[in-house]
C-alpha cells in the first residue's frame, strides 16, 4: 500500500482536535487515509448508504448512538443535520480529541455548516490524488519552498530522474490511487465511469442541474482551458449557456475539488497587475481524458503540452502543502505589459518566483521576467525554473534550474 504524506500529519493533528474533516474529490483516497491512521480501532459508516443517510438526517442523535465515537463518517455532506449533534457530543466530552473523523466531497457546502456549528472544534484538511513523491514511496516531509536549505538538501538527495515520455505518462494517467496502483489498467473506463457517477450522483442530485449533457460539455470546456486566464463569457459561449450559469457551474467544480482558481499576486504598490484568476484542473489524467488525448505521446506532442505540464507542476506544489496540513500561499504574476511569472510562493514575508519550462536546458533569458518583482517592495527569495534537466544547476546567484520531479 502506498504511504500517504497526510497520514503522519493526521497522527499529529488528531491529538489536538476532537473533529477532523478531510475534504477532496471522490476517489482520491480520503477514507483509506483515515483507515491507515485509525488502524481498525474506529467505527466506520458511509452516508453513501441510503439507510444510514436517512437515519442521520431524521434522527442525528440516534445515528451517533448507533455509531459510537471514535468514528469515521464518510461523505458527511449528505447529512448536514449531523453537525449540531456532533457539536453536542463533543461539548459533552470536553477534553477528548479524535472523536469524529469526517470525509466530504463538497468542501464549500460543508464549510458553511462547519463554521456555524463546529468552529474551534474541527481541523479541516484538503487531500488530492497521489503526489509523485508518494508514488515513488518517498512522501514529502515538508512543503515545496526553494530556500537555500531546500536546494542544498535536494542536491544531496536527488530524486530519480524521468525522461519526457515517462513524465507525460504520469501526467496522462493521472493521480487517482486506483489507476496508479493498477498501472493504467482500464484508464478510459475509470474516467468515463467517474464522470458519469459525478454528474449523476453528485451534481444532478445535489445541485438540481437538469441538462446533464450541457454540464458535461462545460466540464470538458473547462478542462481545455487549464492553465489559462479565466473568461466566463468565452466559457459560456462555447457551451451555449449564459455567463451567470457558467459562473454557477464553475463554482460547483470548485466545491467538488475538480478545479482551482489561482489568484494573481497583488499589492498596493503597483496598479499595473492583472487581477483575473487563472483556472487549473486538479487532476491531469482526468483533464487529458476530457480533452481527448488518447496517449501520453499525443498529449506530449499536442497543443496542450505546455499548459498541462504547468498544471501538473501546480498540482504537485499544491499537494506538497495540503498533504502536510499546510496552507498554500501560491499566486501568479501578470501585468499589463504582458510580463508573467507562472507561480509565486509567499512565505515569511518573501516571494519565491517559479517558472515552468518544457526544456532540458532553458536559456538564461527565461528568467528575465523575474526582474519585475523588484517593483513590489518585497523580499525576493531564490528564483527557480522547473524544467526537464536531470539535476539541479545554478544559472547564477539568483536563478536555479530544478527538475520537476524534485517538487
Amino acid at each position: 500500500m502506498i504511504e500517504r504524506t497526510l497520514v503522519k500529519n493526521l497522527y499529529r493533528i488528531g491529538q489536538y482536535f476532537p473533529i477532523i474533516l478531510l475534504t477532496g474529490p471522490r476517489q482520491v483516497g480520503k477514507t483509506t487515509i483515515l483507515e491507515m491512521v485509525s488502524k481498525g480501532k474506529m467505527n466506520y459508516v458511509s452516508l453513501d448508504d441510503l439507510s444510514e443517510r436517512a437515519l442521520a438526517k431524521s434522527d442525528p442523535s440516534l445515528f451517533i448512538e448507533n455509531h459510537q465515537p471514535p468514528v469515521i463518517i464518510d461523505e458527511v455532506q449528505y447529512a448536514p443535520e449531523l453537525f449540531s449533534a456532533i457539536k453536542l457530543y463533543v461539548d459533552s466530552h470536553s477534553g477528548q480529541n479524535g472523536l469524529f473523523w469526517l470525509t466530504g466531497s463538497q468542501k464549500f457546502n460543508l464549510m458553511k455548516e462547519v463554521q456555524e456549528s463546529l468552529a474551534g472544534r474541527v481541523a479541516v484538511l484538503d487531500v488530492l490524488g497521489l503526489s509523485l513523491a508518494e508514488i515513488n514511496n518517498n512522501p514529502n516531509t515538508e512543503p515545496f519552498l526553494p530556500t537555500s536549505n531546500w536546494l542544498q538538501e535536494a542536491r544531496a538527495k536527488p530524486q530519480k530522474p524521468l525522461n519526457v515520455m515517462e513524465l507525460y505518462e504520469k501526467i496522462w494517467n493521472g493521480s487517482f490511487p486506483r489507476l496508479v496502483s493498477q498501472h493504467n489498467a482500464e484508464r478510459d473506463i475509470f474516467y468515463r465511469s467517474y464522470m458519469q457517477t459525478y454528474i449523476e450522483r453528485d451534481i444532478r442530485d445535489s445541485h438540481n442541474i437538469e441538462d446533464s449533457i450541457a454540464f458535461y460539455n462545460f466540464v470538458k470546456a473547462t478542462a481545455a482551458r487549464t492553465g489559462q486566464l479565466l473568461n466566463y463569457a468565452e466559457l459560456a459561449r462555447d457551451v451555449g449557456v449564459d455567463p451567470k450559469t457558467a459562473k454557477t457551474w464553475l463554482s460547483i467544480l470548485e466545491r467538488s475539488g475538480l478545479v482551482k482558481l489561482l489568484q494573481p499576486y497583488y499589492n498596493n504598490v503597483t496598479n499595473r497587475i492583472i487581477k483575473t484568476p487563472k483556472l487549473y484542473f486538479l487532476d491531469t489524467g482526468l483533464c487529458a481524458y476530457l480533452t481527448g488525448w488518447d496517449s501520453p505521446k499525443s498529449l506530449e506532442a499536442g497543443a496542450m503540452s505546455g499548459a498541462i505540464l504547468e498544471t501538473y507542476v501546480f498540482i504537485e506544489i499544491l499537494k506538497s502543502y495540503w498533504h502536510n496540513g499546510k496552507e498554500a500561499l501560491i499566486y501568479y504574476y501578470r501585468d499589463k505589459d504582458q510580463k508573467e511569472i507562472d507561480f509565486l510562493i509567499e512565505a515569511n514575508n518573501t516571494l519565491y518566483p517559479i517558472e515552468v519550462k518544457k526544456s532540458i536546458n532553458p536559456p538564461a533569458e527565461t528568467a528575465k521576467n523575474f526582474a519585475v518583482l523588484d517593483n513590489l517592495n518585497k523580499n525576493i527569495g531564490n528564483c527557480v525554473i522547473l524544467c526537464l534537466r536531470s539535476s539541479i544547476l545554478s544559472l547564477n546567484r539568483e536563478v536555479t534550474l530544478v527538475p520537476i520531479w524534485e517538487i
